[in-house]
């Protein structure tokens, strides 16, 4: 993850609207995507977003704007799925990114640039899909001030689980109900034990919750059996997209031991439609911190390069939307926070030889900062509902989701000197419960 001329502030866009103020997809970002044109039946393709616009990979390949190894990967990514575009490796994402780079620049005036522009359609007028096909999904819990918090909210009380200083705990997901932003999420059933209940009942959720995370999609497999040295662990990380990992809290307690979620975390997953490649995120890596009188990590999970530039500054927020009314913003943190980097991650899970594949998704867990107004959960800010969030500019409060609330994730980069990079949004909505 080095810098190169892709992320040079200075650079003007031929795509006016990139450089709007508060625009997520500048010409230093170019993230990848799936879309087709809303209301038709055409068929999903690849694209880049920028600006209020996004590049048809497909038709821009078509009209000759590419050559060599550029051409080769907007070929595969112009396809409905980016699973052949990712398995060509970073070499080819990185010559696609260089390439739309220098199309799209002003000062550069290549004559293709021109025919590039032909292939440009509004993002208002499109709908997306999820962007690869997820063969697995894994999501992780790497967020102390999120675990402290959940333990505070036990009866009794707990603290940290002994493992989570020691190593990036994780649990399996369903990656057949992730779905893209737009995604109309249904009130779950589950099994539920009110207190004082001799037996449990099978009920709507009564206390549904979201939780705000960052996904990373796997661009490069490891054979079965071989692990993934931290050294190299990034390598097999295409980019990062906002990822709302839904929750059913009620059904969680009482189905949690021994064997951790299931229900109550596999009926939803929304993710948002672009993919920041990392290369768009070199800028804006930073420093990773353990405290000095916390467990330092087992050597295979500890590196001077992970120290100096293992997290990622990102901020974000979380927005809830009640139906008809306008949205109210409930948190916003950082990533930088989180107790356990995107390489150890990779590196964990595949120690005991687990082999990872192209398109797979992993997800970062809930991110919670270190004050109560950064809690990454409604369950954090509410204290488990007992102390419900006021919305503003109403006379609502939420102690866990309603039917018709909508929940908006958004996340950014911002620094001095250099371009603005976002994620867009990951926004889904409530359903009620279907009958039984």
């Amino acid at each position: 993850m080095t810098l190169d001329f892709t992320h040079d502030p200075s650079r003007r866009c031929t795509v006016a609207s990139a450089h709007a103020p508060g625009c997520d997809f500048t010409l230093q970002n170019l993230p990848f995507g799936v879309f087709r044109r809303r209301g038709t039946q055409e068929p999903f393709r690849g694209g880049v977003a920028i600006g209020d616009q996004v590049i048809c990979l497909a038709q821009a390949h078509a009209l000759g704007c590419f050559e060599g190894l550029a051409a080769e990967a907007a070929s595969a990514a112009g396809e409905p799925t980016l699973n052949r575009f990712l398995s060509l490796g970073p070499a080819a994402w990185r010559a696609l990114r260089h390439a739309l780079f220098r199309l799209l620049d002003a000062d550069v005036r290549d004559p293709r640039g021109a025919a590039l522009l032909e292939a440009l359609v509004p993002l208002a007028d499109i709908e997306n899909t999820v962007p690869v096909t997820i063969g697995d999904f894994s999501d992780f819990y790497t967020s102390i001030h999120h675990a402290e918090n959940g333990g505070k909210l036990r009866t009794p009380p707990a603290g940290l689980a002994p493992n989570f200083q020691w190593m990036p705990v994780a649990y399996h997901g369903r990656s057949s109900s992730v779905g893209v932003s737009g995604q109309q999420v249904r009130r779950p059933w589950g099994q539920v034990r009110v207190p004082d209940a001799e037996a449990p009942q099978l009920l709507p959720c009564a206390q549904l919750d979201y939780e705000l995370e960052m996904g990373a999609v796997v661009g490069q497999g490891n054979p079965q059996g071989d692990a993934v040295p931290l050294a190299k662990a990034m390598d097999h990380v295409f980019g990062l997209t906002l990822l709302n990992d839904w929750s059913a809290r009620d059904v969680q307690l009482w189905e949690m031991t021994p064997l951790g979620p299931f229900l109550a975390k596999n009926f939803a997953t929304t993710i948002s439609p672009w993919i920041v490649t990392l290369d768009a995120l070199a800028p804006f890596t930073t420093a990773w911190q353990r405290p000095p009188d916390h467990p330092q990590p087992l050597d295979y999970l500890e590196s001077a390069d992970n120290r100096a530039h293992g997290a990622f500054d990102v901020a974000l927020e979380v927005w809830l939307e009640p139906q008809g009314r306008a949205a109210s913003r409930l948190s916003r943190t950082n990533f930088r926070h989180q107790y356990w980097t995107l390489a150890q991650m990779v590196t964990h899970h595949t120690v005991g030889g687990c082999n990872l594949q192209v398109g797979d998704l992993i997800g970062t867990g809930t991110i919670s900062g270190p004050t109560p107004p950064e809690a990454g959960s409604l369950i954090e800010l509410s204290k488990r509902g007992r102390e419900p969030v006021a919305l503003v500019n109403s006379d609502e409060e939420r102690g866990f989701l309603q039917d018709g609330d909508s929940v908006i994730l958004r996340g950014w980069c911002e620094a001095a000197g250099r371009a603005r990079v976002g994620f867009g949004e990951s926004k889904g909505t409530v359903l009620p419960a279907r009958r039984t």
